[in-house]
């Protein structure tokens, strides 16, 4: 199995098949648009308009699982992007990332990367310790711009947690799409 076996929902509520992203370098974030790290959508972008060209695809999926921060409809949540961010790359349908309603693109995210989410992380770490303790050391998605780098064969390569920036992740990708 493979990131490409999966179907995710578009925004529009149509399926998107992760098969038609074979050969493509992709990175799969968790989105929100009220998280004191949403300003990444603008260094996501950023990579996004460096690299697509080269192969890099930037799949967002909104999640509300994290102190209410993607409260919007799917609709609100588009032009929020556009409007504020000027995203360019797909923005999908808001999606629960842990739990029993985890959708299964996300369970197998989190089991083929379980994450090395530490104290290292800093203030978000503080901050989950006391907001989500049972968290800590699962393999949960910890936070909003929770972020998995997937190569062109679908295979998870690597997990980044929300503190790590886009362009701290540039030369990870560049590897992958050399």
């Amino acid at each position: 199995m493979t990131v490409h076996d999966f179907t995710v929902e578009a925004a529009d509520a149509s399926e998107r098949s992760l098969g038609d992203y074979a050969g493509k370098t992709l990175l799969i974030v968790n989105v929100a648009s009220k998280c004191g790290l949403t300003p990444q959508y603008e260094g996501l972008e950023s990579l996004y308009q460096d690299l697509h060209g080269r192969g890099l695809e930037i799949l967002g999926f909104p999640c509300n699982q994290f102190g209410g921060q993607e409260p919007g409809t799917n609709d609100e949540i588009q032009s929020f992007c556009s409007t504020n961010y000027n995203v360019t790359f797909p923005v999908l349908s808001k999606v629960e990332v842990n739990g029993p309603g985890a959708a299964p693109l996300y369970q197998y995210l989190r089991s083929e990367a379980p994450g090395d989410f530490g104290p290292e992380s800093g203030f978000l770490y503080e901050h989950i310790k006391k907001s989500r303790p049972e968290a800590i050391g699962t393999d949960e998605v910890k936070w909003n711009f929770t972020k998995f780098l997937v190569d062109g064969e679908g295979v998870v390569v690597r997990r980044y947690e929300p503190t790590v920036t886009p362009e701290e992740i540039r030369k990870d990708l560049d590897a992958a799409l050399a």
